[in-house]
């Protein structure tokens, strides 16, 4: 049960960033502006709340990253990605991820 509900929630999140990204490409201007409006807040909260998960301990590991037998280091890959794409220009538009990994190389 538990591998279809994450399933299901990884399309779902999947869908929305497909539907986002082809908004920001092909909406009108007006159309727009009322998505970022209601989207930018919430998309800036989900990663705020995925970064505090990832905050370094004292020992300066992450705590969702790390496991029993193994420690990660800050920065883990999370706040390297929250780096790459909202720091240093890695908000320009790319293909879905999920439409990446699907092509045939």
């Amino acid at each position: 049960m538990d591998e279809i509900l994450g399933q299901v929630l990884r399309n779902a999140v999947w869908e929305r960033l497909d539907m986002l990204t082809e908004l920001a490409n092909r909406a009108d201007a007006p159309s727009l502006l009322s998505v970022a409006r209601s989207e930018l807040p919430r998309l800036t909260e989900g990663w705020r709340a995925m970064l505090a998960a990832h905050e370094p301990d004292d020992r300066g590991n992450c705590p969702e990253c790390s496991t029993r037998w193994r420690q990660q280091k800050a920065p883990c890959s999370v706040w390297r990605a929250a780096y790459e794409h909202l720091v240093a220009g890695g908000l320009a538009p790319r293909p879905a991820r999920h439409l990446r990994s699907a092509k045939v190389s």
